[in-house]
């Protein structure tokens, strides 16, 4: 819920928006565990590497339209808090109109995308063969894909993470339970996982479009079909959500990096590193409630042109993503192999994996800082900002790998990846200061 205008920022409003975001993002990569774990069962690592390599396409197509959750969150944070109910309506269709357009581009692209990206990505014949089973099923879950991001973003910007946890996680629980069945069960292999996602977004979906439009009704709000389709505000949605774009492409790009040249290092090394990548990403996804926590309370600040809340707002939630983070790379740490154990049955993947946790764990305190400065740039709409400091941080990333890898093999490619997130902090905190300045003015 939005906190008032003369209302402080306290720890019990940071939780109530966080804790809701964090049980739900605990469910997203626990999706790759339990697809990591249902494919571990079947033998030979080309089923978990052809997952792996497949979601990593995925990752390009779909969270390079992530703009569509984050402009959308900021944009909603700002309406709400300015009081202004009629944008908030706006925000939510126009953010619909795009995601549906885009799913169905992606749907009619699908024939020639998918064998084009997974030849890109590479890896053996056995491995690039099971990708491509699960492209051809999961590119028809692009319209739902997308249409869930928009309606996530919505709700995570007026601080109703509860409503947004509920369709995550029906999201994620629904994909989890009919992979284990149609793999484990009915015996699909690579086409079940990818029928499973199919099933799962349209369900969640249609949950998600019946609480938005409850949502609409309480509030009394009808869309105004004109303002919504006003070109010069539809063009500068587009601007944002463009800077978005290639901010999150730069940032897929790395991770889809990573994954390619640990597949070109043979079938055990990219199934040991889609394992203890999965480790992090668990970490990152529930780091990321308190980067959602800042978006939504940051938002919300500079729409009621509060400029103490905007601090309080940054310093809390930071304070709150830098304990959890280092609490979830201590797991890693203790508790990795018997976590790796449960996601393999393949002797070499879990031992080969002992080797690389010490990685995953520092990757976790390297990359809350970058995490939770995404969630303020996204409040602040700084889309520009973001733009620019991933693309220096990318090519930090880049120059990095192209030194480690060829010395240290897969040890050098961790090496390099601690090194993006490192440069990714370094460069926003940089410019958080300009940003208040811009939005707040220089006193203060």
């Amino acid at each position: 819920m939005a906190l008032q205008h003369n209302q402080s920022i306290t720890h019990g409003a940071i939780l109530r928006i966080a804790v809701p975001i964090v049980l739900s993002n605990m469910s997203e990569p626990l999706i790759g565990v339990v697809n990591t774990a249902v494919m571990g069962r079947l033998p030979g690592p080309h089923y978990i590497g052809g997952v792996a390599v497949g979601a990593l396409i995925f990752a390009f197509l779909f969270w390079g339209f992530g703009f569509l959750r984050l402009s959308t969150g900021g944009l909603s944070a700002q309406a709400t808090g300015a009081g202004d109910q009629q944008e908030l309506v706006t925000v939510l269709f126009r953010s619909l109109i795009l995601a549906a357009g885009i799913g169905l581009c992606l749907v009619a692209a699908g024939p020639w995308l998918g064998p084009v990206s997974v030849a890109l990505v590479g890896g053996s014949d056995r491995v690039m063969a099971e990708a491509h089973t699960y492209f051809s099923y999961r590119i028809w879950a692009a319209p739902a894909a997308l249409t869930n991001f928009a309606i996530m973003g919505w709700f995570i910007g007026q601080g109703r993470s509860t409503t947004a946890f509920i369709v995550q996680l029906f999201l994620n629980l629904s994909n989890m339970a009919l992979s284990a069945v149609l793999v484990l069960a009915l015996g699909f292999a690579t086409a079940g996982v990818g029928i499973a996602v199919i099933t799962a977004e349209y369900a969640a979906m249609a949950l998600g479009l019946a609480l938005a439009f409850r949502r609409l009704a309480v509030m009394r709000q009808k869309p105004d079909w004109a303002y919504i389709f006003r070109r010069d505000r539809f063009m500068a949605l587009i601007t944002a959500n463009g800077d978005i774009m290639i901010r999150t492409l730069c940032l897929v790009f790395a991770f889809g990096w990573f994954v390619s040249r640990g597949a070109k290092q043979g079938d055990l090394i990219v199934a040991t590193n889609a394992v203890v990548l999965n480790l992090f990403e668990v970490a990152a996804y529930m780091i990321d409630g308190f980067a959602y926590a800042a978006e939504a309370l940051v938002g919300q600040a500079i729409g009621a042109r509060a400029r103490e809340r905007f601090r309080r707002a940054v310093g809390l939630t930071t304070l709150w993503a830098g304990v959890l983070g280092l609490i979830c790379a201590l797991i890693i740490l203790v508790f990795g192999n018997a976590l790796a154990g449960l996601m393999t049955v393949d002797p070499q993947v879990r031992e080969t994996a002992s080797h690389y946790l010490g990685w995953a764990a520092l990757a976790t305190v390297a990359g809350t800082a970058c995490f939770q400065l995404d969630g303020i740039f996204t409040g602040a709409m700084a889309t520009r900002e973001m733009r620019n400091m991933m693309v220096l941080s990318l090519a930090v990333y880049m120059g990095a790998w192209s030194w480690l890898e060829p010395q240290y093999g897969n040890h050098g490619l961790w090496a390099a990846l601690n090194i993006f997130f490192i440069a990714r902090g370094i460069t926003f905190v940089g410019r958080l200061g300009a940003i208040e300045r811009r939005i707040f003015g220089a006193a203060g």
